[in-house]
């Protein structure tokens, strides 16, 4: 291979790689984040020790896609010997 030939297709190589790099971010700046719009979260106790736990999320996309996520959780203490 001559020097020549080498050196553009070193150039060449370096303009596709620069052309996937900038795609590739542009790519994540248009996806973006969920934006969280509200969270909120219960405990309760009852008498015999268990806890309650309730978490209520609602997040909005950057395509404006609102998602409400209501998650539940109940902990009970060991028993006692």
């Amino acid at each position: 291979m001559q020097p020549s030939a080498y050196l553009a297709c070193m150039k060449n190589h370096k303009i596709v790689t620069c052309a996937a790099m900038s795609a590739l971010a542009l790519s994540f700046l248009l996806v973006g984040c969920d934006r969280k719009v509200s969270s909120e979260k219960t405990s309760t106790v009852s008498n015999d020790g268990t806890v309650k736990t309730k978490e209520k999320t609602v997040t909005q996309s950057s395509d404006g896609t609102v998602t409400k996520t209501d998650e539940s959780k109940k902990t009970t203490p060991p028993p006692n010997p």
